[in-house]
């Protein structure tokens, strides 16, 4: 495989990846949790997500009302902790069926034989 489809194949996983990260980080977050916990979390399951993706999508969940969060203050650093509402806990639960829906379409897909 030449150098320009790796790149390809490279930006093709990145786009996948977009697309499940609501998922993932909103599955992460039952209990309130701090950004810092929840990345360290999501890349120790070998789902590795940056700052510049996580905090950005956090404020949009919570503009959306699907999430709360508190500043606590209780340690030496003040934190902001998340976590899903009712309207979360009731987003999370279609997009998990969609995204089993989905994916047992495309494994049908790409185990059809002819």
């Amino acid at each position: 495989m030449n150098d320009q489809t790796l790149e390809n194949v490279e930006k093709l996983k990145q786009e996948m990846r977009r697309g499940i990260i609501v998922v993932a980080v909103m599955s992460r977050l039952q209990d309130f949790q701090y950004g810092y916990a929840m990345l360290k979390n999501l890349n120790d399951k070998g789902f590795e997500i940056g700052q510049d993706t996580l905090y950005p999508l956090l404020r949009r969940l919570e503009e959306q009302n699907m999430l709360e969060s508190e500043w606590r203050t209780d340690d030496a650093r003040p934190r902001r902790y998340y976590r899903l509402n009712q309207t979360g806990h009731e987003a999370l639960e279609l997009l998990k069926a969609e995204w089993n829906n989905l994916n047992e379409i495309v494994r049908r897909i790409t185990n059809e034989t002819e």
